[in-house]
């Protein structure tokens, strides 16, 4: 009896040791995990306190620069500087205008605070603004169109579908500048760079594209503009093509959600500008231009083909359409390098919104001007044959 007792003392005695030897008994292990929690919670609470902190600083330093940016940049300023406001310029563009003219602060809060006030309608001219006045005074100048009292030289109608080269005619006729001033301009890279850093949602595409003419062809909006005798020809092309963008920036949301690009909406929009004539019918030739596009065929567009020729003629022959050039849609497939005209708003929104249809041809009753489609080359040749041929 006694060498059993003794055996199990011995035997546990022997446990313990084991327990000390290859473990850590319960309540130190117990008391590791309690320091090792209380750090963790001091180190998060330590990391929140951070992120509490700096993001604290960080919107107190944007609300004050927002509250500053509403108020006058210069409240003691008694000079009135003179701000020329385009035609057809964006909000946004308004409030880069001033800002660079050190008018506001910022031109980004300005264009927010029009977007949160819901203020448009903002009128085009020449203001005399000072560093003194707040966003809203400069809105309700902007707004009544308050402008400086001054006469426009002339008036400069852009028809719907005009191209760079028919601009250049009107640019003639109506101001001091001459054709080659204007197309020089238009082809000159640094220009262009300027415009794109003000308009990028507008031009980026353009940027990218090759092998095209004009990169401004189709970026200047068909419209009337005023002309002042001491305006620039830099000046009267940076109203247009604001314009453009002033009309586009509604629709370049709708335009990445169709996965297109700016570039290419106007290109087509250029081409259903001169082949339709309704509402409908543009929509239904813009279905068009998309089938064939889907199906890798040509657009074979008698306006590329114009285009390509560098003329305005009524009939296009066979011998035409085989014309050594990039902008050739019956030679090539796809958009080809970039717009042909100047497209009106009517052809953009064709261009955005067509009506679906299984058609791949058409053609326009040339005494009428109405247009007829087909889904099949049979139903086109019968088409051909009766509207056209037998005119």
């Amino acid at each position: 009896m006694k060498n059993k007792k003794q055996a199990n003392s011995q035997n546990q005695k022997h446990i313990d040791q084991e327990s000390t030897i290859s473990g850590t008994p319960r309540d130190v292990r117990r008391s590791l995990r309690k320091k090792e929690d209380k750090l963790v919670r001091k180190i998060t609470i330590s990391v929140l306190l951070i992120i509490l902190i700096v993001g604290g600083v960080l919107i107190f330093n944007i609300y004050n620069y927002i509250v500053s940016s509403l108020e006058p940049l210069n409240a003691k300023s008694e000079q009135k500087v003179e701000v020329v406001i385009p035609n057809g310029s964006s909000n946004k563009a308004i409030g880069e205008i001033l800002e660079k003219e050190k008018i506001i602060k910022s031109g980004m809060v300005f264009n927010y605070y029009t977007k949160f006030n819901n203020l448009t309608g903002f009128q085009a001219g020449t203001y005399q603004f000072s560093a003194s006045m707040d966003l809203d005074a400069i809105s309700e100048a902007l707004k009544n169109g308050d402008v400086t009292e001054k006469t426009a030289q002339a008036k400069l109608t852009i028809p719907e579908g005009y191209d760079i080269d028919q601009i250049g005619d009107v640019i003639a006729e109506k101001t001091a500048f001459t054709k080659n001033d204007f197309l020089s301009l238009i082809s000159d890279t640094d220009f262009f760079n300027t415009l794109l850093a003000s308009y990028p949602n507008l031009l980026q595409s353009a940027s990218e594209a090759t092998d095209v003419r004009y990169r401004l062809e189709g970026y200047l909006f068909p419209a009337t503009y005023n002309y002042y005798d001491d305006m620039t020809l830099k000046e009267l092309v940076m109203a247009m093509v604001a314009k453009t963008d002033s009309v586009m920036s509604k629709y370049y949301t709708q335009i990445k959600q169709k996965n297109m690009s700016v570039h290419e909406v106007l290109t087509l929009a250029s081409l259903v500008e001169k082949e339709g004539v309704t509402d409908d019918d543009r929509k239904n030739i813009a279905q068009v231009f998309f089938n064939r596009i889907a199906a890798d065929m040509p657009l074979q567009s008698d306006i590329s083909i114009l285009y390509s020729l560098g003329e305005h003629k009524e009939d296009v022959t066979i011998s035409d359409t085989q014309v050594d050039s990039p902008y050739n849609l019956y030679t090539n497939t796809g958009y080809g390098p970039g717009p042909f005209d100047n497209p009106s708003e009517q052809s953009i929104q064709a261009v955005l919104d067509p009506t679906a249809n299984n058609y791949y041809y058409f053609v326009a009753d040339t005494s009428t001007g109405k247009v007829y489609f087909a889904a099949t080359y049979d139903e086109h040749l019968v088409n051909k044959e009766k509207y056209v041929d037998n005119q």
